[in-house]
């Protein structure tokens, strides 16, 4: 019933469209035999084949570089808490370290390229280092832990527990430093464009023409978010402390209360704001007149 089916197929679709699909729990025979996941354990532990769910742990997890995902048994209760021992990478942030732990992950053109942990040195390292370095540090005080119903492709809402711990800190330093360095409409027009993107990768169409196509823009808009983010780890929370990029578009002498020497002309303003009331102006003197003709 999951969307993983669905995936592994269009991409097999995409790559290589004439391999052949082989799902045996598809299979009427299979169906038939093991209606349900109690079935299928019975039938995997007769047969010798290695699962990791048990009775007593029903749910089933996957794991990859970015994070393991929790679904199925006793999670197939939405009002039931997720049981304690089930979290792999996260310490519950009741239990995280009482004090918080400062990083630093620079970035080139969008990319994590190197961390810097408390009075280190900046380390250069590959996204899978990147990923198992974080992955350990945020997740020893509580970061990335998720519990949600979704929607998947297939139809059905479902429930899932995910533990992302190096992913929260990526994706909230990201936006961080894309806030100092990305165009205030080019922010707004990929922000607009980016659910989409993330529906077509959640629905398997990671291959598809469109995807490929709004990757360019995507590309495209990272082509300046380059520099360094300052964060704090602290029992489940990721804290921006801190951003500078070599090329920043924000200008202290422009943004500062203080005498800016002429950088900005406050009698702009004027003219300015005048202009972006003129709507309102007349949709509130079309108001006035409606009362008075219903009086």
């Amino acid at each position: 019933k999951g969307n993983d089916q669905v995936r592994f197929e269009l991409t097999a679709a995409a790559l290589a469209p004439d391999l052949g699909i082989i799902a045996p729990w598809r299979e009427k025979r299979f169906t038939e035999l093991l209606p349900g996941r109690a079935e299928l354990l019975a039938y995997a532990k007769s047969h010798g084949i290695p699962v990791a769910q048990t009775s007593k742990k029903s749910y089933s997890s996957d794991r990859n570089l970015l994070h393991i995902s929790f679904e199925s048994g006793v999670l197939e209760d939405p009002w039931a808490e997720p049981p304690a021992d089930m979290f792999v990478l996260t310490t519950s942030p009741e239990k995280a370290p009482a004090k918080g732990e400062t990083i630093e992950i620079e970035y080139e053109k969008g990319d994590a390229v190197g961390l810097k942990v408390g009075r280190g040195k900046m380390r250069p390292l590959t996204p899978a280092k990147m990923l198992g370095a974080l992955n350990k540090l945020a997740g020893r005080h509580g970061v990335g832990r998720i519990d949600i119903v979704e929607n998947r492709f297939v139809g059905m809402k479902s429930r899932g527990v995910y533990e992302t711990p190096g992913g929260t800190v990526l994706h909230e330093a990201h936006r961080q430093l894309e806030t100092l360095t990305m165009d205030r409409e080019v922010m707004h027009l990929r922000d607009g464009l980016i659910s989409r993107y993330a529906t077509l990768v959640y629905n398997g169409f990671w291959f598809s023409p469109e995807r490929l196509a709004l990757q360019a823009l995507v590309t495209e808009s990272q082509r300046n978010v380059s520099g360094t983010v300052r964060l704090k780890l602290y029992k489940g929370n990721v804290i921006a402390l801190g951003r500078k990029s070599p090329v920043s578009l924000y200008q202290p002498e422009v943004a500062s209360m203080e005498d800016d020497h002429g950088a900005y002309d406050q009698t702009d303003a004027t003219g300015f704001i005048r202009l972006q009331g003129l709507r309102l102006r007349a949709g509130a003197g079309l108001k006035g007149r409606a009362g008075k003709k219903r009086k």
